[in-house]
């Protein structure tokens, strides 16, 4: 669970790098709690609480997955790539099941590193 709050912690963060963990962590995380928010939806029959929580996690969502591709050692500009048809979400799909680059890149030090600083 501390994955999911990480990542809303860092509400609007772009810079730095986000490992494969915190990122997929997040993602299940998100789908759980967006599931739960679907079934109070559904119970208290409202349609406006998932919007609500879709609107709340969008920046961190988009945060993360910037961090990720960084990770890569990728732009985060290749997110845009997902509104390319079936072949865009695939390809950055592949991209945030990649390793990370094990050493510093542009985007700051390696997150699985001991000296690496704690956010």
């Amino acid at each position: 669970m501390h994955w999911y709050l990480d990542v809303l912690k860092k509400y609007a963060v772009f810079s730095g790098r986000a490992r494969r963990q915190e990122f997929w962590m997040f993602i299940l995380f998100h789908f759980i709690a967006a599931i739960i928010v679907v079934v109070l939806d559904v119970v208290l029959g409202t349609s406006f609480l998932i919007a609500i929580y879709s609107l709340a996690v969008l920046l961190p969502i988009l945060g993360v997955f910037v961090r990720r591709l960084h990770d890569t050692g990728r732009s985060g500009w290749w997110l845009l790539f997902w509104l390319v048809p079936l072949a865009g979400p695939i390809t950055v799909i592949v991209f945030t099941c990649l390793e990370g680059d094990r050493s510093d890149n542009a985007h700051g030090p390696d997150p699985k590193s001991a000296y690496a600083p704690a956010h």
